[in-house]
């Protein structure tokens, strides 16, 4: 299977990269310990999560993917065996937020303590904080690498201008640069991407690793009406998709899955693993034959008539 190096990090990677957001949220302990297995026993290695995922979900404080992810890891001993990339920055609770050093530093604990290991692959910045200053922000990550507990650092939920301004700071000071970014890019959403972020992750040779990259489901094929988005929890954002472009995409997804024996979905990540510059798509599933599906996108060598196919299909 095709690896690649996330951005200028040294961690190497396989092209799909599974999304921790649903372990303890859609998928309970162990459902998810049998897609984290399945996961790595197909040739995978990238797993991504979030401190905060999933404190959205009724009584819920945040935490729970981490927690699952730490008890798979401490019962099956596959540390070794996978990339691990979380986030901090996003709200969790009380004065629990930010980039600031004083909670960057007590907040990787706290995911280490959960997640059961001593470092952090790819550590994440969820959001902007423009309370505090970058140099502090990215000071205190060199500090965590120099440490040995975080190997890289990453980006999400930064506009280009703060991302372009981090990646000077890094530079200017010698600090540790944002090796990766984290952006929505499906073949729905792709303008913001492709005007604001693309040429800038080229350019810099940043890692890009994309979120909703089957547009919250969509791009699966599962919804084609407003009567099918009653068929999951997800179904209400779907309607914004139900459009012609939407259908549009959805019959060029249709004609290359039919050529390919593959489903829509595969399709759909497949499309975005061959983007020149991204790493690779997230993409999550709650049972194992969902996952099994997705999955076959790293096989999956689109030509260029298919990948053609689809990239007009999906115009803006």
């Amino acid at each position: 299977m095709e690896q690649r190096e996330l951005g200028r990090s040294g961690l190497i990677v396989h092209p799909f990269v599974f999304g921790g957001n649903v372990f303890g949220w859609t998928a309970d302990e162990k459902t998810s310990f049998g897609l984290l297995d399945t996961f790595v026993d197909g040739g995978f290695n990238f797993v991504d999560t979030a401190d905060v995922y999933s404190k959205w979900a009724p009584g819920h404080t945040g935490g729970e993917s981490e927690t699952i992810i730490g008890n798979w890891l401490k019962q099956g001993g596959k540390r070794d065996q996978i990339i691990l990339a979380t986030k901090v920055g996003k709200p969790m609770g009380e004065d629990k937020t930010g980039l600031s050093k004083a909670y960057i530093t007590k907040a990787l604990e706290d995911s280490l303590k959960r997640l059961q290991t001593d470092y952090i692959d790819l550590y994440q910045s969820h959001e902007d904080d423009t309370k505090t200053p970058l140099e502090e922000t990215l000071a205190t990550f060199t500090d965590l690498i120099k440490q040995g507990k975080v190997r890289a650092i990453g980006a999400s939920n930064y506009n280009a201008a703060r991302l372009h301004e981090a990646l000077q700071v890094s530079k200017d000071n010698g600090l540790a640069r944002y090796e990766s970014l984290q952006p929505e890019y499906n073949l729905y959403a792709r303008a913001d991407y492709e005007h604001q972020y693309e040429s800038l992750c080229r350019e810099n040779n940043l890692g890009v690793i994309t979120y909703f990259s089957l547009a919250s489901g969509f791009l699966t094929g599962k919804y084609r009406s407003e009567a099918d988005l009653t068929k999951s929890k997800r179904g209400g954002g779907i309607k914004k998709y139900l459009n012609g472009r939407g259908y549009k995409i959805l019959a060029a997804l249709d004609k290359v899955a039919g050529e390919y024996n593959a489903t829509p979905a595969a399709v759909a990540l497949a499309w975005v693993m061959a983007r020149p510059g991204i790493t690779g798509p997230i993409a999550s599933a709650t049972s194992i034959q969902q996952l099994k599906e997705i999955a076959k996108a790293a096989e999956l060598n689109l030509s260029p008539e298919a990948i053609e196919l689809l990239t007009t299909a999906s115009s803006y």
